[in-house]
């Protein structure tokens, strides 16, 4: 019996669209790990003398310098971030999709409807005030006819035209105290696709004059480094820097040209740091922190936020946007799909669809069915860290599991042909007539050099599979 795969796949996504929409797949991420009392996850903080902000689930907040009196300034299903204060604290700039598109808005600390100021349907992305508070800065592409970076704009806080700065790119920027000078990034940030990165976009912090439009770099060492998020404050830049490993907060003198690093985190980076009223505030390890430059002392805040936190909320959902991954059975006869972190088997014509793995606190992925039918592999989560599961495609009897090392993400599980080891049996030394025993198995794992699926990588050859 000949199968076409591709024709098969194409039917099988109308079909579990359809089975979708009728049985619906209740969802149950339980929120209870959510500590309202000391809240982690809190990102892009901005600072003024009275104040902190902060975006949480999409949504921007307040609190005081203390952590205390959290309170929501936003509420919108589109995203709100980049938060600024104005120099006198009293309004904060924002990147929002009230309209669908980010633009940028202004609303007071103590609330209110926020005033739209950009209107171009490109990204415009806040940067600060300018130092006398009467326009906001932002960045944007819409003059850049290659969309390959930024450039720099001021618009009035009471609504007016765009005006360019004179710079021909950059993606971070912020003024001098007395506005003739401007710290910035020329370029969008590498490092966030390759920790460590130290190619030819390395991030780069530069100084320019706007009187005569000279620009000088702030000193790297010889190996190179990723400096961003400049911050002014006196005579002195600082930055975030993972220059000595890990991202920490470091300064630059402008007057004696010393480079100092003021933070020690090692397990988690400093990041989104922003500077306001002669301190510092930063994100690191989801938790908000406060760096005196006087007393060279950070400060970790403990700010609760209870939020609805709707994505959490146990809802039903439905429709093959969620389909991740597929696999069809060796006759034809039923699909299993990754839908939205479970496995499930639908028919193709007569039959009801079937949730083998229903764990609602794990996550499971990349499921192949067996050359014999009688089992569909995946890799789940339910342990805390990736596994390799291989159960019954009926969904009865015990799962059998196969720990994962090596590589934190690991590669796709495979079943080959009848005529050949599968994949996963190849990797963990079985052969198909021996049992995987999960006591025994030797450990699966992924291409050693990209840590793709062996069907996926390009310097591994499976039986069965062409790689080009």
């Amino acid at each position: 019996m000949h199968i076409d795969t591709c024709e098969l796949r194409k039917w099988f996504l109308r079909a579990a669209l359809l089975s979708f929409m009728l049985i619906g797949l209740p969802l149950c991420a339980s929120a209870q790990g959510v500590n309202i009392n000391d809240t982690r996850l809190l990102s892009q903080p901005a600072i003024s003398k009275d104040h902190v902000a902060f975006t949480y689930a999409g949504d921007l907040w307040v609190a005081g310098l203390d952590g205390k009196n959290v309170k929501r300034l936003t509420a919108d299903e589109g995203q709100q971030a980049f938060p600024a204060f104005s120099p006198d604290g009293s309004l904060i700039a924002f990147t929002a999709q009230y309209d669908g598109n980010p633009d940028v808005y202004v609303v007071p600390v103590a609330g209110g409807v926020p005033t739209r100021l950009t209107w171009h349907p490109g990204p415009d992305i806040v940067q600060g005030f300018t130092p006398d508070g009467s326009a906001v800065m932002f960045t944007s592409p819409r003059a850049v006819f290659t969309g390959r970076y930024t450039q720099l704009f001021t618009v009035p806080v009471k609504g007016g035209i765009e005006e360019p700065l004179k710079l021909p790119n950059a993606s971070k920027a912020t003024y001098s105290p007395d506005g003739s000078r401007l710290a910035y990034n020329p370029l969008s940030e590498a490092f966030t696709q390759w920790k460590h990165y130290r190619g030819g976009l390395t991030s780069t912090i530069w100084l320019y004059k706007f009187s005569d439009h000279s620009a000088d770099k702030l000193p790297q060492p010889e190996g190179r480094s990723n400096d961003v998020d400049p911050m002014w404050i006196g005579d002195t830049i600082y930055f975030r820097s993972d220059r000595n490993g890990e991202f920490n907060l470091f300064s630059y003198n402008l007057k004696s040209k010393a480079i100092k690093q003021l933070t020690d985190h090692k397990d988690f980076p400093v990041m989104g740091a922003s500077a306001g009223a002669g301190q510092i505030v930063y994100e690191q390890a989801g938790y908000l922190h406060i760096f005196d430059p006087k007393s060279s002392r950070s400060t970790k805040l403990t700010i609760g936020v209870s939020a609805d936190l709707v994505e959490t909320r146990a809802r039903f959902v439905k429709g093959a946007r969620y389909i991740r991954d597929a696999s069809i059975s060796p006759t034809g006869a039923r699909a299993v799909f990754e839908f939205r972190g479970e496995i499930i088997t639908v028919p193709a014509e007569k039959g009801d669809a079937r949730n083998l793995t229903n764990t609602t606190g794990a996550n499971e992925r990349s499921p192949v069915w067996s050359p014999d039918g009688k089992s569909i592999a995946y890799f789940s989560d339910e342990s805390g860290e990736y596994e390799l599961h291989i159960r019954s495609q009926d969904g009865k009897g015990d799962v059998r599991k196969i720990k994962v090392t090596e590589h934190e993400w690991p590669g796709l599980p495979e079943k080959a042909p009848d005529d050949g080891p599968s994949a996963d049996r190849r990797e963990t030394g079985l052969s198909k007539e021996s049992p995987a025993d999960p006591q025994t198995a030797p450990p699966i794992r992924g291409c050693d050099v990209c840590m793709s699926a062996p069907r996926q990588c390009p310097a591994v050859k499976t039986s069965g599979d062409s790689h080009g």
